[in-house]
Formats: structure tokens, sequence, C-alpha cells
């Protein structure tokens, strides 16, 4: 009886699961499925973090007739009107930021200086975007008639799908979010599954910055629920994040429907090291860029291209630097690098630990296991890796891997250097170091991707400068910037004829 009265108090004095809910017209609401999934988190699976609604078509449905009831109002709202709206959102995120922090670690794993640079880059979004409501410029320009007067506006694309990934799960949303209400759309976002607490939490901040009800929608859940958003016939436009597989097929579909679409999906960025470089900074920078986040990001440097004269001395420190990151939860303020989003995507990294080594038969110069010491078989860890002795064409050197391996690459010449970064199917950030300015521009020119960084890590973009890729990164489009403006608006051709009469362009004659 004492040992059942024990496990009893034990029970009770377990704190209950929060559960959390969709956000449909301005509403929180349960999942019409009535079934519900957990979030955990990854450095500790037997932390619930919470408990989310599994969302169906119907859900979708309810969310998407939610937003084209608001669209007519927010879209003939004056964009000025929206704009302060946004900026009360930059306010009050930017007011939470610590608890937005320590909750987007504590579902997703990334360091706690990392989340917070998350939340600050949806801080600086959304300050940035806000001030477009001041702009959206269109242009003027002459006629070729007399008394005709000709200029071009932007107007709303209408209802805007929003699909995110769990790397940056407030910075991404934030990206998408932000600019489509500034140009006067509603939107439905589905979050994703492994960190939704975050994405509700900027949606919360929405609700109480003052944005009408149904102007932004919520729904949770998983793939079943994003299908059913890209195939919704009332929505005009889907953006999405994430894998290049996932993005091709929603392409597809977006094609079948003439949707507008915009796709940000993989990277297998490199960074370049001459002989000329600073060893010790293009170190830092390669630590950086290969194991920050977890190197779980599209612009992880998972490539380093090191001129062969440096090459014994770059690995040797580089090796040596891996061998004190600190790895662990990332709620400890010590930790350098925290877990993997979960079991499947460390089977996955260490299954392309097993492909370097047994069929590349590159060189395992540090890591490749599971770190599972102590608290840490509680998590989905994998030792920071680094393989050298990698050729171009060997699989590692090809395919996105997204965890913490990097590989090491020998060049000759800037020209083959240029040749190995440019060699694969991916295009979003390049990176060189060198002291030689020439070697620099040239670098720049000639690297085939959307960013290019000097002296720097392929990670840091800013949200003033456009964001994207080239090749299967992506389809064109950019974000942020003002570039992603281009997205989530469509030009508007004006003429204004005041002479008083029918002229026809590119017919009449003009008297002069």
């Amino acid at each position: 009886m004492a040992k059942a009265k024990q496990a009893k108090e034990k029970k009770a004095a377990k704190p209950a699961v929060a559960k959390y809910y969709n956000y449909i017209g301005g509403e929180w609401v349960k999942s019409s499925s009535g079934e519900w999934f957990d979030n955990v988190n990854p450095a500790n699976t037997s932390d619930i973090v919470g408990r989310f609604p599994k969302s169906n078509a119907a859900d979708v449905d309810a969310a998407v007739a939610s937003a084209a009831e608001a669209a007519d109002r927010w879209r003939r709202t004056p964009a000025p009107k929206r704009a302060e709206l946004l900026f009360n959102l930059a306010e009050i995120i930017r007011d939470n930021k610590d608890r937005y922090t320590q909750e987007m670690t504590r579902e997703m794993g990334k360091v706690l200086k990392e989340a917070g640079g998350d939340v600050q880059e949806a801080i600086d979004c959304t300050y940035y975007t806000a001030g477009e409501g001041r702009r959206l410029h269109g242009f003027t320009t002459p006629a070729e008639m007399p008394n005709k007067f000709a200029m071009c506006v932007r107007q709303p694309v209408g209802l805007c799908g929003l699909i995110t990934p769990f790397n940056f799960p407030m910075a991404i949303p934030s990206w998408k979010l932000i600019p489509a209400l500034v140009c006067g759309n509603t939107v439905v976002i589905k979050s994703g599954e492994d960190v939704p607490l975050s994405a509700l939490n900027l949606v919360k901040a929405c609700e109480k910055a003052g944005i009408p009800k149904g102007v932004v929608n919520l729904v949770n859940g998983f793939g079943d629920a994003g299908a059913a958003l890209v195939g919704h016939e009332d929505v005009r436009l889907i953006s999405f994040t994430g894998s290049t597989n996932t993005g091709r097929i929603i392409a597809e579909q977006c094609a079948r429907d003439n949707k507008i679409v915009s796709l940000e999906m993989g990277g297998k960025n490199a960074i370049i090291v001459m002989d000329d470089a600073d060893i010790d900074n293009a170190v830092d920078g390669s630590l950086w860029g290969a194991f920050g986040t977890s190197g779980q990001r599209c612009t992880a440097s998972s490539r380093l291209v090191v001129h062969k004269k440096i090459y014994k001395k770059f690995v040797a420190k580089l090796v040596e630097r891996v061998k004190t990151l600190r790895v662990g939860n990332g709620l400890d303020p010590k930790t350098e690098v925290g877990p993997v989003i979960h079991e499947d995507a460390m089977q996955k990294i260490l299954g392309y630990v097993h492909i370097g080594k047994e069929i590349d038969r590159a060189t395992l110069a540090v890591g490749g296991n599971r770190a599972a010491k102590g608290d840490l078989k509680n998590g989905w860890f994998v030792e920071p890796t680094v393989f050298s002795d990698v050729a171009p064409g060997m699989r590692i050197e090809q395919e996105e891997i997204f965890g913490p391996v990097t590989s090491v690459i020998p060049f000759s010449t800037l020209d083959e250097a240029i040749k190995i970064v440019n060699g694969v199917k991916y295009g979003l950030s390049s990176a060189i170091y060198t002291q030689d300015v020439n070697n620099a521009f040239y670098a720049m020119q000639e690297l085939y991707t959307g960013i290019c960084y000097v002296n720097s890590a392929t990670i840091g973009a800013e949200v003033h400068l456009p964001f994207g890729g080239t090749k299967a990164t992506g389809n064109g489009h950019r974000e942020a910037g003002t570039q992603v403006l281009d997205i989530f608006s469509e030009w508007k051709a004006l003429y204004v004829d005041y002479s008083g009469k029918l002229q026809k362009a590119q017919i009449d004659e003009v008297e002069i």
C-alpha cells in the first residue's frame, strides 16, 4: 500500500502536459480529428514540451474559409495601417524574446545563443518589413501617347499557404508571414510538426498585436495537413521551405492548379580556403558554418575546399578544435552543439557516416558516432564529424546530409576550387577565405550561388538582403529584403488617358 501511495503521489507531482490548439478565425480550437501529437524535446525525449492537434483536411478547409472571409477587409486596410500592426508585433516579439528563446531550445534543441538569434531574426524581419507599408513602391513612366499617364502598383496575391520547417522555428515563419501581411494577403500557416510551439508563439503575438480575426490562421499537424493546404482550390500561393524532394512534389501540384509557388530547398555549401588565408579565422568560420545548429541549416558549410599548400595544417587545426566542442542539451549555456531534431535524422546522418567510411573510402578524421554518454543517451546527439581526403563526386561531397558532418577537399588552383564548389546540384551559399582582393572578386563573380561570403562562413544571412539560391535550391524566388515583395504581391499596370479622345498605342502616329 505504501508503494502504491508513493507511486500515486509521484504521478500527481508530475506536471501535466500542456495542450495547445489551432488558430482559426481568431479562435483557438481543437482539430476536428480529435487526435493529438506530442512535441518532444530532442535533447531529452522524456520531456514532452506540449500536445498539439493533429489537423486534417477539414481543419485546413476551416482555416482557408476563415482567411477567405477576412481577405477583402484586410486587402482594403491601408498598407501604412497594416504596417502599424506589424510594428506592434515586432515590439511584442522583442518583449518576449527570452521566453521564446527558452521554449525554442526546448522543442528544437539548438543552443540558447542560436535560438536567441532565431527570435532576433523574426524581430528584425518584422521591424524591417513593417517599413514597407509606407513604401510598397511601384513606379511611373512616360506614356507613348500624349495626354496619357502610365504607372504601375503592387496588389495582393490573395490567400497564401505557408509551410515552414523545423530548423528556424520562428525566423522562417516570419520571413513568409510578415511580407505576406504587409502586402495585404491573408494566410494559413502549417507549422513544422517538430517545432509547433514557436510558430504558435508567433501567431499568439499576432493576435495580441491586434491583427484582425481570420487574417492569420494556424494549423498544426503532419504532411497530410500540408498536402490539403497545397491542394486547396482557394489557396492562390504556396510558400514552402524544406527538402528538395518535397518541394518538387509541391511544385508539380501547384503547376497543375496554376498556383504561384515559392520554394526554398536544399544546399550543399562550400568554403574555399586559399593558401594565403588566415587559417585560424578560416577554422573558426568552418566550425561555425559546419556545426552551428548541429549542421541543420540549408546554408551549412558541409564542404571545406582547402588549398593543398595548407591542407594538412588546416585539417590538424580543425580536428583539434572539433574535439573540444561541447555536445549537450542546448539549455545548458556551456553547450556548443545540441541534438539533431529526431531519431530518423540521427539515423540518416549516421548512415552517411557509414557511406563516407565504407563506400566513399574517405578518412574519418574525428567524430562519426552517436553521442550517448550520461544524459546524452536520452536524446538524439551526433558527434561533430570531419572527413578528410574527400574527392569531388563522393556521395558525402555531393548529397545534403543535414547534420554535424563536414568534408575537407584539397585543391591546387582557384579555378579548380570554384569548379568543385559549383559541381553539385544545389547553389545556395558559398564562401572564400583569402587576403587577395583579386581572388575574392573573381570568386564572387564565378561562384554560382545565391549568397557568397568573403572571409566568413556560409551562414549568417541578414534580413535586408535577398535570401535564396540557384539550381535545385529553389525556383528563382528570393525571401527577405525588398525582393520578397515580388512573391507576395503582383504588378498592376495603370493607364490614364485624359486626351478626351480614343488613342491607340502602337497604331496611332503621334504628331510632333
